[in-house]
């Protein structure tokens, strides 16, 4: 079973995504802001990780820099963002960003993209 971490600090939205991807066979495990994702990443292997760009403590550029520069970045990122504006789309690539969807989002575009970077990441 592939294991996502999902990184979202609205609940309503890191709820309706863990589900969907329940739904879909993935172990999901939840993380409300960047200084909690670190620390399962530091705890946990994950095949994908799905992160907001707007968190508090560490937002999501910020912690894609962190991966980058530790050299931990050994998974597939997901980047969402209501924040869709072309600097921060090309800043989350530049940082290492496998894929960025735009909020509001549709669940099945979601859960094609991430079967699309789990099946690259073979």
């Amino acid at each position: 079973m592939k294991r996502i971490l999902v990184v979202e600090d609205n609940k309503l939205i890191l709820e309706t995504i863990a589900q969907s991807l329940t739904r879909e066979g993935y172990e999901i495990i939840k993380a409300m802001d960047g200084k909690e994702c670190l620390k399962l990443l530091d705890d946990n292997n994950f095949d994908l990780l799905i992160t907001d760009l707007y968190m508090p403590f560490i937002n999501g550029l910020e912690l894609l820099s962190m991966l980058q520069e530790q050299g931990r970045k050994t998974m597939p990122v997901l980047v969402l963002s209501a924040g869709g504006n072309e600097d921060n789309v090309l800043k989350a690539f530049e940082m290492g960003a496998d894929d960025f969807m735009i909020k509001p989002f549709s669940l099945s575009e979601l859960n094609f993209r991430i079967r699309k970077l789990l099946m690259n990441r073979k």
